[in-house]
């Protein structure tokens, strides 16, 4: 017997197939079924249906990576976030669970942390990280800036730049660095109060970082500072955009060039808040930028020589 006489040439699921074993239920119509439907023929009525996907099943979360199920790739985690996480105490829908299977995800979660890293560098990525991920969040940074310290982070450890130099350093400066690079008004004070390290080391870490990677720092301008500053000291708007105003008439000058940005624009709203008859004491506003009184005192006799 040929082969063409065992198997069909052919199979189509679109095409419509005639049942003659059954009739309408509502008119004795002849019935066809196709790939997604059974209907009759003559007054209409779905029998039965059962549609069938045939697009993708991942869905596109950029241009470039698609992925079945969850959340889409992140670089604040040291495998993009595909890594499995094992609950504590509850099921997947929050009921409690017995001592036995409590017992028994502890022991599943054992193994799974001992598994976790594949390497020493692979460890050190995710401590790096998440460190990065608490400096964000203490700072209060967007999302996209706590991502380009984790990428910076990353850079660092390919190029061997960690080697002899502190993990909490390190972080520090790629946040610190994220920042300059969008032109954040964070200073380096900000970025090493919550740090768990000293200002000098991760002062030297960032000087390696901007030498060895070449990072685009934006100069941060005393103007950048003043909407923060006027926030921290709850001025009115009037004073704010008046010391807005004295700091960019200070920038077009050159002032400004080798001054503490954030000093300079305290100087500004300390000015602004004497011309509009607010007057601001000296050490409040000293406090609020981080620095001394007579840093204040100096722009300020410097802002009076401009006359503007």
């Amino acid at each position: 017997m040929a082969t063409r006489d065992i198997y069909e040439s052919g199979f189509d699921e679109d095409v419509r197939t005639e049942s003659s074993a059954n009739q309408c239920p509502e008119c004795d119509g002849r019935i066809t079924t196709n790939a997604a439907e059974t209907i009759c023929e003559d007054c209409g009525l779905v029998i039965d249906e059962q549609r069938i996907d045939h697009g993708p099943e991942w869905r596109p979360y950029d241009d470039e990576e698609c992925e079945r199920t969850g959340a889409p790739l992140t670089a604040a985690r040291h495998d993009r976030g595909l890594s499995t996480e094992i609950g504590r105490g509850t099921d997947a829908k929050g009921n409690e669970i017995s001592g036995k299977k409590r017992r028994r995800l502890a022991r599943m979660r054992r193994e799974q942390t001992r598994g976790r890293w594949r390497s020493k560098a692979e460890r050190n990525l995710a401590h790096g990280l998440g460190e990065v991920r608490r400096l964000a969040s203490a700072l209060e940074v967007s999302g996209s800036v706590r991502d380009q310290a984790c990428q910076l982070f990353r850079s660092a450890q390919n190029e061997d730049l960690l080697r002899g130099r502190s993990i909490e350093a390190i972080a520090a400066a790629s946040v610190y660095g994220a920042c300059r690079c969008d032109g954040l008004s964070r200073t380096l004070d900000d970025v090493t109060d919550p740090a768990r390290v000293e200002q000098s080391r991760v002062t030297n870490a960032y000087k390696t970082l901007n030498t060895e990677l070449g990072l685009p720092a934006k100069p941060v301008t005393p103007s950048a500072f003043v909407p923060r500053l006027a926030s921290e000291l709850d001025v009115p708007d009037q004073i704010r955009q008046r010391a807005r105003r004295l700091a960019e008439d200070s920038e077009s000058t050159g002032v400004t060039t080798g001054v503490c940005p954030s000093g300079f624009a305290a100087a500004c709203l300390y000015k602004a808040g004497c011309e509009q008859g607010q007057l601001l004491s000296q050490s409040d506003v000293a406090e609020v930028a981080n620095v001394s009184t007579v840093t204040v005192r100096t722009h300020r006799d410097a802002l009076d020589g401009l006359a503007v």
